[in-house]
């Protein structure tokens, strides 16, 4: 069965994306074309980039990195949670992509975000990105708001129209992560 991992890109203190990444994961929960599973940075303590070799080396030595390594290769496809921070998105989660390579490759990608235009500088940040690291980026989108989705920024109140917004990424990155699966299984 496909496998999607459902990635919370931020590791800040009192975070608005682990409310997120939890209802994107309880939505996903409900659906049986797939299997999803929620992989947070926190659990995975990256420091800054600190391998010798670049990563389309594939030469990892740091147990960090072949651990993060092994998470993501386990996945067929990927959906990130990313805050907008500065226009962007999080230095954790950059740093976190920028670990690794041929796990990314050949695999589809859907994105959540969060801020104050719903992260959507964020996500045009992430899709260029994921043209590098030879992923295929859908393109349903959700786009959280800190305004309307949010209760005084923080507290997760997320429209109804959303989860039709986050069924509609799923099913393209399920149904993508699916089509790409030669091209994965060829390399």
């Amino acid at each position: 069965m496909t496998k999607i991992g459902i990635i919370l890109g931020s590791t800040r203190p009192g975070r608005n994306g682990e409310a997120v990444a939890r209802w994107v994961a309880q939505i996903a929960s409900e659906r049986t074309d797939a299997e999803f599973e929620l992989v947070d940075l926190l659990d995975y303590k990256l420091p800054h980039l600190d391998e010798a070799y670049p990563p389309s080396l594939g030469q990892y030595t740091q147990p960090h990195t072949l651990a993060w390594a092994s998470k993501i290769a386990s996945f067929d496809g990927y959906v990130m949670v990313t805050p907008e921070y500065n226009h962007s998105t999080s230095g954790a989660l950059k740093n976190a992509i920028d670990f690794l390579y041929a796990e990314w490759n050949n695999k589809a990608v859907g994105f959540v975000s969060y801020g104050s235009v719903g992260g959507t500088r964020a996500v045009e940040h992430l899709r260029l990105i994921a043209g590098e690291l030879q992923m295929a980026d859908v393109r349903a989108q959700v786009a959280l708001s800190l305004f309307t989705d949010f209760e005084n920024f923080s507290v997760f109140k997320p429209g109804e129209h959303q989860s039709d917004a986050v069924t509609a990424m799923l099913d393209q990155v399920v149904a993508w992560s699916a089509a790409l699966a030669p091209l994965r299984d060829a390399s």
